[in-house]
């Protein structure tokens, strides 16, 4: 078989690092895997994995969805052969679903690992998506075909056997101060509530006389806002004459954008995520606090497993203050240091069990054989009915960026909702 998978970006960002390390898991199954995206810091992890990249038409500005992405598809399925097409997140499933699929009839899957489905998809697209409650939602909005697949963690590459290297000297941290970190894309939506959150919870805690201190890796256009909560925790921290802010260490550091993570999560402590990132600080068999909207944190324990497990790596609170509950948590784990490896072991193993790379890879490669079993007929009233979708979705995002309103990840903003017909309900 052989397959095209299309990444929405090539950004560092959990969707797109599964895009491309699954797709290297299921070529070391046996098929022809290739990538087609436009360049980014993840096409170096791409030609470290051996596959081969094709540069996408119209680069990071192009429009989304790309009538001309949509040919380029076309094109590279008939020169190439492709079997089947596989985007990640809505834009590139809408331009492969419009371009091969009804072009030339090519088998075509989308996997969406944002919190919520695009409504405008076609129904008859088949869906991965990366939790079980949104698999729900979707089968009740209409899609016809909706698999899940969790977001999968190379066990092997991520865990406590790599070394953290000079990754806390580098950074100004100190060597002997329990490490809290968190990775993620520094956007509006879902991540800076939690992460403001972080800091200031970090710097009452240390107030508090418990020594901690706080890498946050990632780089994106909230960085100004949560650098600039960071400086003012810093500074009060030396006014305080804090031990380590005294001796020129930073309770609180942003990194930036990182190639490679792995050094930040295999010298932390304890990890603070959601989604992939949170999966990711597990495999290190790090103890994890899960970050949500609206003041939701949470300790990963054998008591929440199943509820995390079930609707995803995330939670919405009661809209208490975050910090507050963040700072109680830290101050729990960080005076406990066997209950930290009790809580990582624990995160390791469940990681290894359900959630491995290789498990993930079977699916999807059942995924594409059930794809091209039932490629057949043209759905026109499917392909009608998300033309206007779009169309109207459009109208929608362009009166929004006129009153100032447009989220960034749109569909990534919105959860535990219910959509058809582009009505929530």
């Amino acid at each position: 078989m052989r397959v095209l998978v299309y990444p929405h970006s090539m950004e560092i960002g959990g969707s797109q690092l599964n895009a491309v390390e699954l797709a290297a898991a299921v070529r070391d199954r046996g098929h022809d895997v290739l990538l087609v995206a436009e360049d980014g810091p993840l096409v170096g992890t791409v030609r470290e994995l051996g596959l081969e990249w094709l540069p996408l038409a119209g680069g990071a500005r192009r429009r989304r969805p790309s009538a001309a992405v949509a040919r380029q598809l076309v094109e590279l399925v008939g020169a190439r052969r492709v079997d089947v097409v596989h985007g990640y997140e809505w834009p590139p499933g809408v331009e492969a679903f419009f371009g091969p699929r009804r072009r030339s009839g090519t088998a075509v899957v989308c996997t969406v690992m944002s919190m919520s489905v695009a409504p405008f998809l076609p129904r008859s697209l088949p869906l991965v998506v990366g939790t079980a409650d949104i698999r729900r939602r979707a089968l009740a909005a209409g899609f016809r075909r909706v698999t899940l697949i969790e977001p999968p963690v190379d066990v092997t590459a991520n865990s406590a056997l790599l070394p953290a290297g000079d990754f806390r000297e580098r950074y100004g941290l100190a060597p002997d101060v329990p490490l809290i970190v968190t990775a993620c894309r520094l956007v509006p939506e879902l991540k800076l509530e939690g992460l403001l959150a972080a800091v200031t919870a970090v710097g009452s805690v240390n107030a508090a006389g418990l020594a901690c201190q706080l890498a946050i890796v990632g780089d994106g256009p909230a960085r100004p806002l949560i650098a600039e909560r960071a400086a003012a925790v810093n500074a009060a921290a030396v006014n305080a004459a804090s031990v380590d802010t005294a001796a020129g260490r930073p309770l609180v550091v942003l990194t930036g954008t990182l190639d490679d993570p792995r050094p930040a999560y295999a010298a932390a402590d304890l990890t603070l995520g959601m989604g992939g990132s949170a999966l990711r600080g597990m495999a290190f068999g790090k103890p994890l606090v899960v970050q949500g909207e609206r003041g939701f944190w949470e300790t990963l324990t054998p008591e929440s497993a199943g509820r995390f497990c079930e609707q995803g790596w995330y939670g919405v609170g009661d809209g208490q203050d975050g910090a507050l509950a963040l700072a109680g948590i830290l101050r729990e784990l960080l005076t406990d240091p066997a209950r930290r490896r009790q809580l990582g072991d624990f995160a390791r193993d469940l990681v290894v069990q359900r959630f491995s790379l290789q498990r993930a890879a079977a699916i999807q490669e059942t995924v594409y054989a059930v794809a091209l079993d039932g490629r057949t007929g043209r759905h026109h009233l499917d392909t009608a009915r998300s033309a206007a979708g779009i169309a109207a979705y459009k109208v929608r995002r362009k009166l929004a960026r006129l009153r100032g309103t447009a989220r960034v990840d749109d569909f990534n903003a919105v959860t535990g909702t219910t959509w058809a017909g582009g009505v929530k309900r």
